[in-house]
């Protein structure tokens, strides 16, 4: 079985996060595809609690068997994207174990703890932006072709300050965030 992890600060998860996953298992590059939010260790603006992104994306992937979702960065520790590969590389023994990024990450990876680890041991499906070039010469970086829009969580939370509708989170993602007063200034 061929198992995604896709590791990002989901903040907050919207349905592109969603479309990749699925879209991912339809073009039958991955069988599965495990979320995984970052801790509240992750220094980043704005950047609400883990439990509120994970319970966010535990909405979002309800009803889709192939799509779940991990705490494993949820710790007291700082937890980085090796250390995540390498803990479901050892759950899943038998599985290959992929990453999956944007090619605005990828742009960046040179700067991640043992990066060159990553490229050695997993392979990383990077999903291209509009707004990011592809230029690198590393193994194991496979480009995909799956449908993509430039929808960004900072674009969404900006809506979402203003009051604005949007149409780009599932219906009870947006329920939970209004319920929770979430990303109100």
């Amino acid at each position: 079985m061929k198992i995604g992890i896709f590791g990002g600060c989901f903040n907050p998860p919207h349905n592109m996060h969603k479309d990749i996953g699925l879209n991912l298992i339809k073009k039958k590059y991955l069988d599965r595809v495990i979320y995984v939010p970052t801790g509240d260790q992750y220094q980043k603006e704005e950047l609400i609690p883990a439990k509120e992104r994970y319970h966010m994306l535990k909405i979002m992937t309800r009803d889709q068997p192939n799509l779940s979702v991990s705490d494993i960065e949820m710790k007291k520790t700082l937890t980085y994207t090796y250390q995540t590969l390498d803990y479901f590389q050892k759950k899943y023994k038998e599985d290959e174990i992929y990453f999956i990024c944007g090619s605005d990450n990828l742009d960046q990876i040179t700067t991640w703890k043992n990066y060159q680890y990553i490229l050695e041991h997993y392979k990383l499906l990077v999903v291209k932006r509009d707004c990011f070039q592809l230029n690198h010469s590393f193994k194991n970086v496979i480009e995909v072709d799956i449908p993509m829009s430039n929808i960004s969580s900072t674009m969404i939370r900006d809506k979402l300050k203003g009051r604005k509708n949007c149409k780009y989170l599932d219906s009870q993602v947006k329920n939970y965030i209004k319920e929770s007063k979430l990303y109100e200034d």
